[in-house]
């Protein structure tokens, strides 16, 4: 691992680095920056692993890119009573693979559960040693024998030809039949090896004549014929090497084999996971699998089943998003319809949404973003605020229609009355786009889910703008062209007046409040000052939770844990779970296909378990339920842990980095930590990653031993290996399928560490040692996993988040470890939940100051002086009392969904101050007072303010009120926010604004007059 670390740790854009070292592997984990080209870094890794001085039998690393769109998008499994495994695995492979595989948009499909055949041998050692043969000389032979060797062109007379030896071995049959040559022992070899043949009759030793041989000449003389040529003798030529059928040496035969388990309410099945393309649609290849198996299970008769579907969630939330949406457009529309009590005007109001959004899709589409959760939540937030520009416009277009004593009319009014209306419409829009550009700035995780978001909201915007200053004018002179032609009648006269009891009313509170400033103002300001100790009551979270009815249960083995012993508690496990109330499917994978595909990847047991449970849609009180059900399952299991996921919730729970000098430092400081954890009623599923470790014998060479017999200690652990066992032999043909030839090595098995160390170990002189005299055993632990971040040793403690103040939680934890006395060299940081909220926390707080300023740049720009920005900046702070205390009444904390929605608030609470400021700057040019011309502005904007504003709140209460929280990140939190913000800061920018923006024009005039 190490090597690797020192080699990777300094590439561009590498961020973290986190490893995992096991007893057999290692696992590095390269974590880069935003944006970077991933396709880049891969070959700088790739690149970078060729100059890395590895031990001389570890195996070439493996380069591997994790991302989201690695992970399964649907889970299903497949049974079939009538079929065996084999066969329902052939289906599978021959037929439903190879149908989905076609479908566009997947990427992958994995199967587990499945059997696959393979060809064993098992030597017979015996009868190797009766043909004198061994292992090797016959594995030698079966490979040459198995062949194809092209000769190439071979000339045949005046013609040439393609010559190719075939080693023609293509049944289990043919290998069977393989001869194999041997050499037989000779019998005066075997006289000379046995001892009874050196032993002299002792009859021989008394008569010397006896053994002498014959003196003739035909004894003694060849024949001089079989000479000539160089031939033998007939009897001697005719001799065939001696062979054997590889059947009798090893015993062949064909074996069905599984890496791993699959069952489905408690039935042997398939797995089945679906892995769609990066720029694949979710919902469109889940939906097209779905259609694809139901066709295939008429078609072939088995029973599938759905386990896992994020396709399923995805519609509830666009379904909820658009219902949203709906309900959305009604109270806008009601709104409009209670202040201007006009259809017509309402109509052409209302058009700009549809209008708006079909142009924010068109321009999303240009730019390959799909339509997600996060897009069609932008798109139901900006309901609300896509219809301001276009109130503005009609309502500033029908109060002057209203007027007895305006001049224009036809289209000339229309057009005057949209020019005015033009800057500030032009300018609050530009706003409040401009406060979506820091998050392009943004950086990890945040800026990435959140850019579809800005995007969507700045198209929308956008086209609300085109459409206020087009469409709405054009129906405003179609609705309206009678009207337009003649004078306000009667109903206009009286509508007027009462519009004129509000806006009365209103011009007598502001010019109150003008002639008090100071009490105004500073009670505005003790009351701001008071919501902010609501702060520490709302806690902090990532991001908010969804609720999915399903576990998603797994299972870790414990150290040195078997295969069988894990099946076993999986099998237990699906008894009490097919009886817990509410499930209505389960399915479990078992073995190193079972974590859906990450297992190897992510240095997951190979015996590890994962179970899909879905519960029924009506089960209440699911939230707890998923902590319900662990704690019921390790009550019931005696080995191993069991624990759980949520692909669903991205908040990353605690986590607790404990780095040292070493392990045992580490243990000694976990010891410490993990009461702490387990006994917070907040925290659940405290665990530590060397908690576990296994019992483990070092057998320590003596050099000095290992010497007199020519013996190194890479020999021994060679002659203790199993290593060699799993290579292929050969491959041969069965039913149309290649299969792979395994010489099987019995794995070998010791009742205790004597047992292992009786072993005799071959030594390169011809003799053989028993390991003991040669070695000395030394006993001890070892950890499961060695973890290193950034090159540091370390081990993660995590636990489940089970309250909603992630903040608040970390700081309790924070303050107790601070009260013990760790060992030397050993130091905790937070990162998972805590990390991820301070780290976006900060960078949006960023992006709302970048936004402020640019927010006033372009004021700055728009109204050619600082006077009036300042003034509408002063909106601002005044958002934050109605968040905290709308959070606070929903028990809402602080997220990054809450802080988008600030970020929102600052572009959308401006918009009034503009539209009330542009009219009090016209009011000053034609030559009024400061305070003539702000009692008349806010008189004229009331209406238009008080509709934007309610149209915005009514727009996003359904976010709110009476449904599911299905939206996820673009939901509840930002609603309350936005809501709340808006409703404070409205009423407080009809009063404060104007108490700024006189004092600042009064100290302005004072200032020219002493010049």
């Amino acid at each position: 691992t190490a090597p690797i670390e020192q080699l990777i740790q300094n590439l561009d854009g590498v961020e973290i680095t986190m490893s995992s070292s096991y007893a057999n592997a290692s696992s590095i984990m390269v974590q880069f920056d935003y944006g970077t080209d991933m396709d880049k870094a891969e070959k700088d890794v790739e690149d970078a692993l060729e100059n890395a001085s590895l031990p001389e039998m570890a195996e070439d690393p493996d380069v591997m890119r994790i991302s989201i769109n690695a992970m399964p998008v649907m889970a299903a499994s497949i049974s079939d009573d009538s079929k065996s495994a084999a066969e329902l695995t052939d289906l599978v492979e021959k037929d439903v693979l190879p149908a989905l595989e076609g479908i566009d948009g997947l990427n992958e499909a994995q199967i587990s559960g499945h059997q696959t055949e393979e060809v064993s041998v098992v030597f017979d050692e015996d009868a190797l040693e009766e043909y004198n043969l061994t292992e090797d000389e016959v594995e030698q032979i079966i490979q040459a024998s198995n062949v194809v060797f092209p000769l190439g062109l071979t000339a045949f007379g005046k013609e040439e030809k393609d010559v190719v030896i075939d080693g023609n071995i293509l049944s289990i049959d043919d290998l069977k039949n393989i001869d194999i040559p041997y050499t037989p022992e000779m019998p005066d070899q075997a006289m000379m090896e046995s001892p009874e043949a050196m032993e002299m009759d002792p009859a021989l030793m008394e008569d010397p004549e006896a053994m002498e041989m014959d003196p003739t000449p035909e004894a003694t003389e060849m024949d001089p014929g079989a000479m000539e040529g160089g031939e033998l003798p007939p009897e001697l030529a005719e001799v065939d090497i001696p062979t054997v059928k590889f059947s009798e040496l090893a015993d062949i035969e064909l074996v069905s084999k599984s890496s791993s388990i699959s069952r489905t309410n408690g039935e042997d099945s398939i797995g089945l996971q679906i892995v769609k393309a990066p720029q694949a649609n979710t919902v469109d290849v889940v939906n097209k699998v779905k259609d694809t198996i139901t066709d295939l299970e008429e078609e072939h008769g088995f029973t599938w089943v759905s386990t896992f579907d994020q396709a399923e969630p995805i519609e509830a939330s666009i379904t909820t998003m658009i219902e949203k949406a709906i309900y959305g457009i009604i109270f806008a529309v009601i709104v409009i319809l209670l202040f201007l009590r006009n259809f017509r005007t309402t109509i052409i109001s209302v058009v700009s949404i549809p209008l708006s959004l079909l142009m924010a899709l068109f321009f999303l589409d240009q730019m390959n973003v799909t339509l997600n959760i996060l897009t069609l939540g932008a798109l139901t937030v900006a309901i609300g605020r896509v219809i301001d520009d276009s109130i503005v416009v009609m309502e500033n277009i029908y109060r002057r229609m209203s007027l007895e004593d305006e001049k224009l009319q036809g289209k000339e009014l229309i057009r005057e009355a949209t020019r005015q209306m033009f800057i500030p419409i032009f300018s609050s829009t530009v706003v409040t786009i401009v406060v979506f550009l820091p998050i392009v700035l943004v950086g990890g995780l945040v800026g990435e889910l959140f850019l579809p978001f800005a995007l969507a909201m700045v198209f929308a915007l956008a086209a609300s703008l085109l459409v206020a200053v087009t469409i709405v004018p054009m129906l405003s002179h179609t609705l309206f062209k009678k009207r337009l032609a003649a004078k306000a009648n009667g109903e206009n006269v009286t509508q007027k007046q009462k519009e004129s009891k509000l806006a009365n009313g209103y011009k007598r509170i502001l010019n109150w409040t003008l002639n008090h400033k100071l009490i105004t103002f500073g009670s505005a300001t003790v009351v701001l000052i008071a919501s902010l100790f609501l702060i520490p009551i709302l806690g902090a979270s990532f991001l908010p939770e969804e609720e999915e009815k399903m576990v998603i249960a797994t299972y870790s083995p414990d150290p040195g844990q078997t295969r069988e012993q894990a099946e076993e508690v999986a099998i237990d496990a699906e008894s009490l779970i097919a009886d817990r109330d509410g499930v209505t499917t389960y399915q479990f994978s078992l073995g190193e296909d079972s974590m859906m595909g990450m297992g190897s990847m992510m240095g997951i047991s190979e015996n590890a378990a994962l179970f899909f449970i879905e519960y029924d849609d009506d089960f209440e009180n699911f939230s707890g339920e998923a902590k319900k059900l662990i704690d019921k399952l390790n009550e019931e299991t005696d080995i191993g842990e069991w624990g759980s996921m949520d692909f669903a919730d991205m908040s990353g729970g605690l986590e607790l980095q404990v780095y040292g000098d070493d392990i045992k430092d580490i243990q000694t400081a976990i010891d410490d930590i993990l009461p702490i954890l387990e006994d917070n009623p907040e925290l659940d599923q405290a665990e530590a990653g060397i908690s576990e470790a296994y019992d483990q014998y070092t057998l320590e060479a003596d050099q000095e031993k290992l010497s007199e017999h020519g013996l190194t200690a890479a020999q021994i652990g060679m002659a203790l290996s199993n290593m060699n066992g799993n290579d292929v032999l050969t491959i041969v043909e069965n039913d149309g399928l290649d299969l792979n030839v395994y010489v099987e090595v019995e794995e070998t098995e010791y009742e205790s560490i004597d047992d292992l160390t009786d072993t005799e170990i071959p030594t390169p002189l011809g003799t053989t040692v028993k390991l003991a005299d040669v070695i000395e055993v030394k006993e001890g632990k070892t950890p499961e996993t060695i973890e290193h971040l950034d090159g540091d040793i370390y081990t993660a403690v995590t636990a489940d988040i089970t309250g909603k103040d992630v903040a608040g939680i970390s700081n309790d934890v924070d303050k107790e470890i601070a009260k013990l006395d760790l060992p030397s060299g050993v130091h905790v940081e937070f990162g998972g939940a805590t990390e991820q909220i301070e780290e976006s926390f900060s960078q949006l707080g960023l992006a709302m100051l970048a936004a402020i300023a640019i927010v006033y740049f372009v004021l700055v720009v728009t109204f050619s002086g600082g006077l009036a920005p300042f003034a509408i900046l002063f909106s601002l702070p005044f958002t934050v009392i109605g968040s905290l205390v709308a959070l606070w009444i929903f028990s809402e904390p602080l997220s990054v969904s809450v802080m988008i929605g600030g970020l929102m608030l600052i572009g959308i609470v401006v918009t009034n101050a503009i539209v009330l400021v542009d009219r009090v700057i016209n009011n000053e040019k034609s030559g009024i007072t400061t305070r003539e011309a702000l009692l008349e502005a806010g008189g004229t904007r009331l209406r238009p303010i008080l509709m934007t504003a309610l149209a915005t709140m009514g727009a996003l209460s359904p976010l709110l009120f009476g449904m599911e929280d299905s939206g996820g990140m673009i939901s509840k939190g930002l609603a309350i926010t936005v809501i709340g913000g808006l409703a404070s800061s409205t009423l407080l920018t009809l009063v404060i604004v104007p108490i700024v923006y006189e004092t600042i024009a009064k100290f302005q005039n004072r200032k020219a007059k002493a010049k």
